[in-house]
């Protein structure tokens, strides 16, 4: 048997090959989707003006500031969507987003945003999940009646606030929102989770520190553009596809990364809307846009899947 399925296995791949090269000759060489990527290509923007869901203090900021340097010109803006509509309009040069939590998964809501709106993933960083209990300066724990924060910010305490059952958990917006609505309520029963440097802005106390379940909490953010740029070092693309709804349809788009050897470091699915058990999906593979062998890779990808699309071509920043 398993003689069969490699006999089976070299004739797809010979007979995808043959097809590749015959769409390139048909083409003459061109790529739509990857050529236009490339014709948007703009230089990386100095002095930008860069945008995050939430309040100053939230994780997005730090990781604004992570990435762009502490003098960033930043704002916290109140939904995701909302940052992707100042992309559009002009407004903003960058977005800094998360889009997975080494804890909780993907951030659904980016992931669908990206699909919705014409824009390019430009880099990426990562910052450290640590969640504070804080208070009013003159509260203690005994005080707790109510606590604020974004709710994967509740999911990832839970641990630490099932010990205080009698505690009522309101989810937020954005955890530095929820230390900002402590410090006015000026209700000593009130209590927030976030970072530390939420409480510093906010003026709170912080009463527990790094109370989140996983000590080694990380949450991944992407720099979001309305242009194409390939900085220096760049080595991860990412792109999205939709598959026939048949069997084998992944099976068949996963064996072209093993073909040119590209090594798939994430793959997210997400649901079509308009497409009841239908999905697209979002591949994350190591690789240079401008290299020799992309057009190829490319075509044959567009092979065995519909509505590729480029979002971007970065610098892999995981530490």
């Amino acid at each position: 048997m398993a003689d069969e399925i490699q006999i089976i296995n070299e004739k797809y791949i010979g007979q995808l090959r043959d097809r590749v090269d015959r769409k390139l000759g048909e083409n003459n060489g061109a790529c739509e989707p990857l050529d236009l990527a490339l014709r948007r290509e703009r230089k990386p923007i100095e002095n930008p003006r860069v945008v995050y869901q939430g309040e100053p203090g939230a994780y997005s900021e730090m990781a604004a500031i992570d990435f762009f340097g502490k003098d960033v010109k930043s704002e916290g803006l109140v939904h995701f969507e909302d940052t992707f509509r100042q992309l559009q309009d002009g407004s903003a040069d960058y977005a800094v987003l998360p889009i997975e939590n080494s804890s909780t998964g993907a951030i659904r809501q980016v992931y669908d945003l990206l699909a919705q709106y014409e824009c390019y993933m430009v880099g990426e960083t990562t910052v450290k999940v640590r969640h504070n209990l804080m208070v009013l300066p003159d509260a203690d724990i005994s005080d707790i009646k109510t606590v604020f924060s974004h709710e994967q910010g509740l999911f990832q305490c839970e641990q630490f606030l099932n010990y205080h059952p009698e505690w009522e958990r309101v989810p937020q917006a954005d955890t530095a929102g929820s230390a900002r609505m402590v410090a006015e309520l000026k209700d000593k029963s009130k209590a927030a989770i976030c970072s530390s440097r939420a409480a510093e802005i906010y003026g709170l106390k912080i009463i527990e520190k790094e109370i989140n379940t996983n000590t080694n909490n990380t949450t991944r953010f992407v720099v979001v553009s309305k242009k194409l740029e390939l900085r220096e070092g760049r080595d991860k693309i990412c792109i999205s596809f939709k598959t026939a709804h048949k069997a084998g349809a992944l099976h068949e788009a996963l064996t072209v990364f093993r073909i040119y050897g590209l090594n798939l470091v994430r793959l997210e699915s997400r649901p079509i809307p308009e497409h009841n058990w239908e999905y697209m999906f979002f591949a994350e593979f190591t690789g240079d846009l401008t290299g020799p062998d992309m057009k190829t890779v490319v075509w044959a990808l567009m092979c065995t899947v519909n509505d590729i699309r480029i979002f971007g071509n970065f610098k892999s920043n995981l530490d």
